[in-house]
């Protein structure tokens, strides 16, 4: 389909911030796995070796971190929540099913995706507080030995519960048809705009309409 037929769902920028994050993301976690789970120890080479690993997935947790900063102030007035989310999660089941039948008053995110939205960025949060902490080359002399204990488990625990959440975002992302070629392109069509964000469709088009009048009121 020709991009004017479409709907800008995702501006590149934020494409670019999303895709460098995911590499960033990818590199810390397989890392991270390797010292959680000692049958995942070979997991520490993607940084090429386990030395590097140690010094270099700090650094690329404190990007992943700042990628999501940058995102969190792109999209969080889109996942604010309001009444109508409550729709959505009174017919989840039907979402699950696939059955759009239902106007479901959906926003640009629906109240999963703002539950993911939040759950990633709280954990994020705790992973860079306690993350800080543990940094051996740089903090870690600050605080005494219990709270470095208490740090390792929390950020090992926040460790493999955004693992969890970022696994199910992408699972979602390929159950919904589009949804990748939304990322990828920024574009997403107007059937499926309304079918899975109709709310969000009809502001689209209800403001591309005030703006085409605009235009022929100058002419």
């Amino acid at each position: 389909m020709k991009k004017d037929r479409m709907i800008l769902r995702t501006p590149l920028p934020d494409r670019l911030c999303h895709w460098a994050m995911v590499v960033c993301f990818f590199l810390v976690a397989m890392s991270g796995l390797s010292w959680v789970f000692p049958s995942l120890n070979w997991l520490n080479g993607v940084f090429g070796t386990p030395q590097m690993a140690r010094v270099l997935h700090p650094f690329f947790g404190i990007v992943v971190f700042l990628a999501l900063v940058y995102l969190f102030v792109r999209f969080v007035k889109y996942n604010l929540f309001v009444k109508e989310d409550r729709i959505w999660a009174d017919n989840v089941k039907s979402v699950i099913a696939g059955d759009h039948s239902k106007p479901l008053r959906i926003g640009k995110y629906n109240a999963g995706q703002k539950f993911l939205f939040w759950g990633i960025m709280t954990l994020i949060s705790v992973l860079l507080l306690t993350g800080l902490t543990i940094w051996r080359a740089y903090f870690a002399h600050l605080f005494p030995i219990p709270v470095l204990r208490i740090a390792l488990l929390l950020h090992a625990v926040a460790g493999v519960g955004l693992i969890l959440l970022i696994i199910g975002h992408i699972y979602l992302a390929f159950w919904v048809k589009g949804s990748i070629r939304g990322m990828v392109t920024g574009y997403v069509s107007h059937a499926w705009a309304r079918t899975h964000h109709d709310r969000w469709h009809q502001e689209i088009s209800n403001k591309n309409a005030e703006n085409k009048a605009k235009i022929k009121g100058t002419r």
